[in-house]
């Protein structure tokens, strides 16, 4: 880090976050692990139900401590009078209001837009939601599948005569966090020019649906001749791009182009394939996809082993990789490298591995030293650091259970 530019790209900014599970707390992490001051407030009695995921040792959670790195603790009674009250203080204090709550929640809180606007006009509020604030299923409850069923991406997997797949990890979620957390930046950039808050709706649904690259203006401009589904292993419009079948593992092979075509040819010891009339356009290979696949498998499993092949591509700078586990990923040394695999080191579940920060800045080239609260862990810190409260006060809000302190 050079001197005198702070810790981070976020330092003085201050975030009040109400998120819970995924979405919302990749969004506040991301804007923790770029310095900003993240204080999450968690709702007693339970708190964050991340608290209560996978790996747990104790009361302490895996999942929880992927996603509240960063974060200051603090618990509250919502339905408590006194505890509303500090948490309209704290609107006053902070740049930044996220919340991924239920439709309806954070205004029953008496934190809709329209409140915290009265009493801290420069403030950015994001509201993250399954399917935004408005439209006919702004207040269904929404889960990150869900999103991908209604965005019509759940129709795009799996075999085109089978059920749709959907791929058992957050792309949802994840993804929409970090569309909040690029919004929250540009409205903070805009605030600077302005001197102007506002208030940001970021559904999963809308960012699911970003994820088409070419089904929807197909479909639009073929007027309805093409209608994009799930077509397998396969890409239904540009081959090869799909996953083959080797002797020990899967290989995914991007090669549409033409030039990459012609490489995988030669990798394959047989250029002349990339004149055969079978397979000499895009098109052609589509209309002969079983038999294109059919050879280059064939070639795949007549080499002495899948890393043959994969150096035969590679050679040619064929795009491709193998399909590896997550055990695979995890070790991977290009993956160790560039802490895309992160080791860290939590208090009481000491060290394992998470998904490292993607963003990389030339100004910070070391990632922050991050650690996730335990629930109310920084109730005094909080409330005498930015509202005045004695240390006795607190005592007392907690003694009362307008506060909470310790783990679920």
């Amino acid at each position: 880090m050079n001197p005198g530019i702070g810790r981070h790209v976020l330092e003085g900014y201050r975030i009040l976050d109400f998120t819970q599970v995924v979405a919302g707390p990749t969004t506040t992490l991301m804007l923790a692990e770029m310095g900003a001051e993240v204080i999450k407030v968690e709702l007693a009695p339970a708190g964050d139900p991340g608290r209560l995921g996978p790996v747990r040792i104790g009361e302490r959670s895996g999942y929880f401590v992927q996603h509240n790195r960063g974060k200051k603790g603090i618990c509250i009674d919502p339905k408590n009078p006194e505890a509303r009250a500090i948490l309209r203080e704290l609107v006053t204090r902070v740049d930044v209001l996220v919340q991924n709550f239920a439709p309806g929640v954070i205004d029953r809180l008496g934190l809709g837009y329209e409140a915290v606007r009265a009493i801290n006009p420069k403030i950015v509020m994001c509201s993250i939601s399954a399917f935004g604030r408005t439209g006919p299923l702004a207040m269904e409850p929404g889960f990150d599948y869900l999103g991908a069923a209604y965005a019509g991406i759940a129709s795009m997997g799996g075999e085109r005569d089978g059920a749709p797949y959907i791929p058992m990890i957050a792309i949802g979620d994840v993804s929409t966090g970090v569309h909040a957390m690029g919004a929250i930046c540009a409205a903070l950039l805009y605030r600077e020019r302005t001197g102007r808050g506002q208030h940001l709706d970021i559904s999963l649904l809308d960012t699911y649906f970003h994820y088409h690259e070419a089904g929807v203006e197909t479909h639009a401009l073929s007027r309805g001749e093409i209608r994009p589904t799930r077509s397998g292993l396969h890409s239904w419009y540009a081959v090869p791009s799909g996953v083959f079948r080797g002797r020990e593992r899967y290989i995914i092979i991007i090669a549409p182009l033409q030039h990459h075509w012609r490489k995988l040819c030669v990798a394959m010891g047989r250029p002349e394939l990339a004149d055969d009339p079978r397979f000499a356009t895009n098109e052609d290979r589509l209309r002969n996809l079983d038999s294109l696949i059919e050879t280059i498998e064939g070639w795949i499993r007549s080499m002495p082993s899948d890393d043959d092949a994969i150096a035969a591509m590679r050679e040619q700078r064929v795009p491709m990789a193998p399909v590896l586990s997550v055990e695979e990923a995890v070790r991977h040394p290009h993956l160790r490298e560039r802490g895309t695999v992160r080791t860290i080191r939590d208090r009481i579940l000491g060290e394992f591995d998470v998904p490292g920060f993607a963003l990389r800045f030339s100004d910070f080239p070391e990632p922050l030293a991050l650690d996730a609260p335990l629930m109310g862990e920084h109730n005094r810190e909080v409330l005498t650091g930015l509202l005045g409260y004695t240390d006795e006060r607190v005592r007392d809000l907690e003694a009362r259970g307008v506060l909470r302190r310790g783990e679920t």
